[in-house]
């Protein structure tokens, strides 16, 4: 019964930081945008569940497959819990033919991440079993001439490789969040 206090609790307090961001955009242009990233922001583990994507929908009264069609085009957000750091990797044209394909395999190796689909798909996001990193791809961060690029906890770090990689991921390591 704990158990369910507890989460009737947490539950509770993300739909009053919900109550609070959905007045704070109202009336706004691309209201939804802003208040599902704040809302997402706000989550200990950095995403939406599909409790607080009703409630939103019920509040805005905006339809809950318009909500989820929304999450699901822009990659910024999250239907999973993600871990304490996030580790992006550029994937784009220019990325890939300076290494960004040999950066993504060399973290799954140091994060014991599986091996890329059978498919060959680049795209991914995973997030490790103790939650303290997630690793992503995206297709192009527009950065194009500091290929490759690599997003390390929302900042932008250009002509990465492998040991300046694993350096910042030693770091993240020593860093408590």
């Amino acid at each position: 019964m704990a158990i369910l206090a507890g989460q009737s609790a947490a539950a509770s307090e993300e739909q009053v930081f919900a109550d609070r961001t959905i007045a704070a955009f109202q009336g706004q242009p691309g209201a939804l945008l802003g208040i599902l990233e704040r809302v997402q922001e706000h989550h200990p583990h950095k995403y939406l569940s599909p409790q607080i994507l009703e409630y939103i929908a019920e509040q805005t009264d905006i339809p809950l497959a318009r909500i989820y069609s929304v999450v699901t085009f822009y990659a910024l957000f999250n239907l999973e819990p993600q871990g304490e750091h996030t580790i992006c990797i550029c994937r784009g044209t220019a990325c890939h033919t300076r290494g960004s394909r040999n950066l993504l395999q060399r973290l799954r190796l140091d994060l014991g991440l599986p091996e890329e689909s059978e498919d060959g798909a680049d795209k991914l996001c995973a997030t490790t079993p103790d939650r303290r990193y997630s690793l992503r791809t995206v297709a192009c961060f527009g950065q194009c001439a500091l290929a490759p690029v690599v997003e390390v906890d929302h900042a932008i770090y250009g002509h990465m490789n492998e040991q300046a990689l694993h350096r910042e991921v030693e770091h993240l390591a020593g860093r408590k969040s």
